[in-house]
């Protein structure tokens, strides 16, 4: 196939790697012409995705209508916050034909969007699906046995797109729930800040246990609410995913909250940061949505209060801690 992958951090670089590798001829995007140069000078995406070749096979370039016109497969692997801007510039070009993937782990904060929402509103009826899954790109691009979830309202389409980008070490499963696979994705960032900053006060695996399982509870309740399959969570793009952030020493996620809870404040760690930790974009969204739909989420709260709030660490586990005991 004729694929184009929408945005040069180390998950995008990652997908066009492996599809080339899969023999489909790809375009590789990038929203800066500065580091576009780089990246086909260099062929290693150093501050993504170091370590990583990018092979010759992959065109690189910053001109959008020339990575999106007449694509067969279009990825929008940009960070959540950005995807409306750029899929409203590429409307005007030739996608009529094209089908879209959303890799892209976030909701927007504005309008409480899903990336697959956003798609549609700003693109119209367009064939759309979504990836998601435990997918840390540091281990996929290393060829390291993972699993991620495609997930279409179309069986078809769903089914095409897993054989595009099975592989020996990247297995894909297919849902019908593109709600409960989109927000399984996005909403396990904030558990996986809440764990870092366990993980920043010293805390040991009691208390991450803790937080994985009532984390997965509290998202599985919003999620039920907005429409999703409960059985979606406990799945790859739920549990999966949430474990793999949780825990793993690369998740961007995981290691801010560490940050924060060895007493950082939110601004400056992420100014040292070179990607986008979509989570904490995400705790204020789902900080509303749980006000919108009337749902329990204490942890997402009390991130959200550490985050945006400067509340103490330390406080809003002893204030978690010490809630009105309830039943499992």
């Amino acid at each position: 196939m004729n694929i184009s992958v929408l945005g040069d951090g180390g998950w995008g670089t990652t997908l066009a790697i492996l599809l080339h590798k899969r023999g489909h001829r790809v375009t590789l995007w990038g929203a800066f012409p500065q580091y576009v140069s780089y990246l086909n000078k260099k062929r290693i995406n150093s501050k993504f995705l170091p370590g990583v070749v990018i092979p010759r096979g992959i065109s690189i370039t910053a001109d959008l209508k020339q990575a999106v016109d007449s694509r067969e497969l279009i990825v929008l692997a940009v960070p959540a916050q950005y995807m409306r801007s750029i899929v409203k510039r590429i409307k005007g070009y030739r996608i009529s034909a094209s089908v879209f993937l959303s890799a892209a782990k976030g909701l927007e904060i504005n309008k409480l969007k899903q990336m697959s929402e956003v798609a549609r509103e700003e693109l119209g009826k367009i064939k759309l699906a979504v990836l998601s899954g435990p997918t840390i790109a540091y281990e996929v691009a290393r060829g390291i046995p993972t699993t991620a979830v495609i997930a279409s309202q179309s069986s078809q389409l769903r089914k095409n797109l897993a054989d595009v980008f099975s592989s020996s070490s990247f297995r894909i499963y297919t849902s019908s729930d593109v709600t409960g696979v989109e927000l399984g994705g996005s909403l396990k960032n904030i558990i996986a800040i809440a764990c870092g900053i366990s993980d920043g006060l010293g805390f040991g695996a009691n208390t991450k246990a803790a937080l994985l399982s009532r984390g997965l509870a509290e998202i599985s309740r919003l999620g039920r609410k907005m429409g999703a399959k409960g059985s979606t969570f406990s799945g790859i793009s739920g549990l999966g995913d949430l474990v793999t952030t949780c825990i793993s020493p690369f998740s961007r996620n995981r290691c801010l909250g560490e940050q924060i809870g060895k007493g950082r404040r939110l601004k400056l760690v992420i100014n040292k940061t070179k990607m986008v930790v979509e989570g904490v974009a995400t705790a204020k969204a789902a900080y509303r949505l749980a006000y919108k739909y009337r749902i329990d989420m204490p942890i997402t709260k009390q991130v959200y209060a550490v985050l945006y709030k400067n509340k103490n660490p330390g406080k809003a586990v002893r204030d978690l801690m010490t809630r009105s005991l309830k039943e499992e």
